[in-house]
């Protein structure tokens, strides 16, 4: 099994793990309402997924 020769430093060892952050989600424009949402997911705001109402939503003024 293969073995450092010499001891990885504590900076080389962490440049390695310094690209796991999180990332923004993509989001998209719904195109009934314009609320972004999540791309291939109903619209929480509408309830329509494409072009199709799935989830009935009343407005509450």
């Amino acid at each position: 099994m293969p073995v450092p020769k010499t001891k990885s430093s504590r900076s080389r060892r962490d440049k390695r793990r310094a690209n796991w952050k999180l990332t923004v989600p993509g989001l998209v424009e719904c195109p009934q309402c314009h609320a972004l949402k999540k791309p291939h997911h109903v619209c929480p705001v509408c309830g329509y997924y494409k072009g199709k109402q799935i989830i009935s939503k009343t407005v509450e003024e």
